[in-house]
């Protein structure tokens, strides 16, 4: 009996350029990267810059107090804050919050989101009210619309109710010296 060896089957020759597709599909993906670490990983885009604020009119915090709507940010350059009494940044920033409503540069007006009846005043008494009006979004309508993702979040608003700027996170010392008063210096000095 003679035993068949098993024939190889001949080896197809790949093209020469075949070995640069590995290293080509690395530089993409190496590209990628180190165009994503030039980036500020706090910095969320949003679609809102340069749009006009959503209309609203929301609940008002307390039936003493009027209910904000847009109507109040026309004519005058404008934060709107987006705080909870279930965030505990928004306690953090506070103090800076009221230090720029003492200072009178600019209209300060709150959102009170995500609360059950009645914690948003209960917070405000607590800590202080900075905000010259403040609406009740318990049910998230106009965070929505605006796209907010957490609390705290600050619009900036220009006299013509467009939103000019947006920060997501406190609103710190250094952050409204550095880029927020510059802004709203710029916007108050445009042509109305």
């Amino acid at each position: 009996m003679s035993a068949t060896q098993p024939v190889a089957a001949p080896r197809a020759s790949l093209p020469a350029w075949s070995a640069i597709i590995p290293v080509a599909i690395f530089l993409v993906v190496a590209g990628f990267f180190a165009y994503g670490l030039t980036r500020d990983p706090k910095a969320l885009p949003s679609t809102m810059i340069d749009r006009p604020m959503p209309d609203f009119t929301l609940t008002r915090l307390t039936p003493e107090r009027d209910a904000l709507a847009n109507a109040d940010l026309i004519g005058k350059v404008s934060l709107v804050n987006v705080f909870g009494s279930w965030c505990s940044s928004c306690v953090l920033e506070h103090p800076q919050l009221t230090a720029i409503a003492e200072s009178g540069q600019v209209a300060l007006y709150g959102v009170d989101w995500r609360d059950p009846p009645g914690k948003g005043a209960d917070w405000l008494a607590r800590y202080g009210d900075p905000y010259l009006k403040t609406g009740v979004d318990s049910d998230s309508r106009l965070a929505i619309d605006l796209g907010v993702t957490g609390a705290p979040e600050t619009f900036l608003v220009d006299r013509t109710g467009r939103i000019r700027y947006k920060q997501v996170g406190p609103i710190t010392p250094e952050l409204w010296e550095d880029t927020l008063l510059p802004l709203i210096r710029k916007l108050e000095s445009e042509p109305a």
